[in-house]
């Protein structure tokens, strides 16, 4: 706790290393210094926002978006197939909220990964660049928070649960360094006391003691500059501090994580789970100005019990949840203004194994994208097994361009390494018939 009288000659750079607000666990001073001055740059004035949905594992779209009835059992597995909102596309019948609201999303079953690998699919598929030693390319969201900044005293990127490899970068800012990183939320939010650390004062303190503590440090602040003439060094730790504080205090921070507020039938609608409430905790963050939010789900990578755990745990949260996203964000006007994505390692086999589980397939897969323009449909087809791309057949890096096409990122856009090298973030193509 931060004592005035303790005679200990304690500078504003020390406090600062400790914690200047201490009693409400903050250490964002540093991290978010220099996303203010991007975004005093003004790279940018596209108002599109994103909220990416990553599966860490490799979502089978077979026994989701792909399936094929009239394959070997020992390809079309246990899951029965649906029809969808349309016509003469089927689903498996896990997914039959997804089916329902088909007409709200573009499904992409020509993704061709060209990758199996775990750390490496995280990478690559979240950035649109292969893996390279030598080049740490960085996330979506980290291009986001480097070339648009910040539009309100949120931070521009934040990413909800912690289901992304870092071993190879994946889900980093890598070359456009720390201060462009995703602000994590570990915390479930469909906690009765769902509190952000870092962010949601601890009980007991309140916001009138924080505006005391400031005022405070402005005391001792005062006192120390008679005695030390280092004004570059003060302006710059203003800067950071101040950064923080304002995040902290602000009054859109306040009412972006206030998620008991909304309607019980809206929060029931979403589906009370972490991922359900995490996709409305993404719809908030985005209505109280942040760019880009990446809400992760883990335990995809399903070698084992494959079609147990579709069916039982993990379709049923996303099956409700990401349908009612969409729906509102378009009730509320914002699908327009708000790429939605869902994408994930790679695709599964097309044989079951031993196990009952799908390995690792690296030539195709399927992702998901909606809102900002993006038209409703079917896109690709792979052969009578799945395992292959037939037609329509799109790379990591493509989705990559039509990424950063509707979020205003220029495609041409080139980042410096710490070393002063020029870095070429995209490569690819854009997905035509979504843009």
């Amino acid at each position: 706790m931060f004592n005035i009288t303790n005679g200990e000659g304690l500078s504003r750079r020390s406090f600062l290393q400790v914690g200047a607000l201490a009693g409400l666990g903050v250490s964002l001073p540093h991290a978010l210094a220099q996303k203010r001055a991007l975004a005093a740059a003004g790279r940018s004035t596209s108002d599109v926002n994103c909220i990416l949905i990553w599966t860490r594992g490799g979502t089978s779209h077979h026994d989701t978006f792909d399936p094929k009835p009239d394959a070997p059992v020992s390809v079309k597995g246990e899951f029965g197939v649906i029809d969808t909102a349309i016509p003469g596309v089927k689903f498996t019948e896990v997914c039959p909220n997804m089916a329902k609201e088909a007409n709200r999303f573009g499904l992409l079953r020509g993704w061709n990964p060209r990758n199996g690998s775990h750390g490496s699919a995280d990478q690559w598929v979240m950035s649109g660049r292969r893996f390279n030693p030598a080049v740490a390319y960085p996330t979506y969201g980290s291009v986001v928070s480097y070339h648009h900044g910040f539009k309100s005293a949120m931070p521009p990127f934040i990413q909800l649960g912690d289901n992304v490899d870092h071993r190879f970068g994946g889900g980093l800012a890598g070359v456009l360094g720390h201060a462009n990183n995703a602000f994590k939320i570990l915390a479930d939010p469909n906690q009765d006391k769902f509190t952000v650390r870092d962010i949601t004062p601890p009980s007991g303190i309140t916001m009138e003691r924080v505006e005391r503590r400031r005022k405070m440090l402005a005391v001792a602040d005062k006192l120390q500059r008679t005695t030390e003439i280092q004004p570059a060094a003060f302006s710059a730790v203003d800067e950071q501090f101040e950064t923080a504080l304002n995040m902290i205090t602000a009054v859109e921070t306040k009412k972006a994580f206030e998620i008991g507020t909304e309607d019980d039938k809206l929060r029931e609608a979403y589906g009370k789970n972490k991922f359900g409430q995490s996709c409305l905790l993404a719809r908030r963050l985005i209505e109280t100005g942040v760019r880009f939010v990446t809400v992760t789900d883990g335990g995809w990578d399903t070698h084992q019990n494959n079609f147990k755990s579709l069916k039982d745990s993990r379709m049923p949260p996303v099956d409700k949840a990401l349908p009612q996203l969409l729906i509102d964000l378009e009730q509320r006007g914002m699908l327009d203004t708000t790429l939605v994505c869902w994408l994930t390692d790679f695709g599964r086999t097309p044989n079951i194994n031993s196990a009952s589980g799908r390995d690792h397939w690296a030539t195709a897969g399927f992702a998901v994208m909606a809102g900002a323009g993006i038209p409703n449909g079917v896109l690709g087809t792979t052969d009578d097994q799945g395992g292959f791309v037939t037609h329509n057949e799109y790379w990591s890096d493509d989705i990559a361009h039509t990424i950063y096409t509707k979020l205003g990122i220029p495609t041409e856009l080139i980042a410096f390494a710490p070393d002063g090298r020029p870095v070429i973030l995209l490569e690819g193509k854009p997905i035509r018939e979504w843009l």
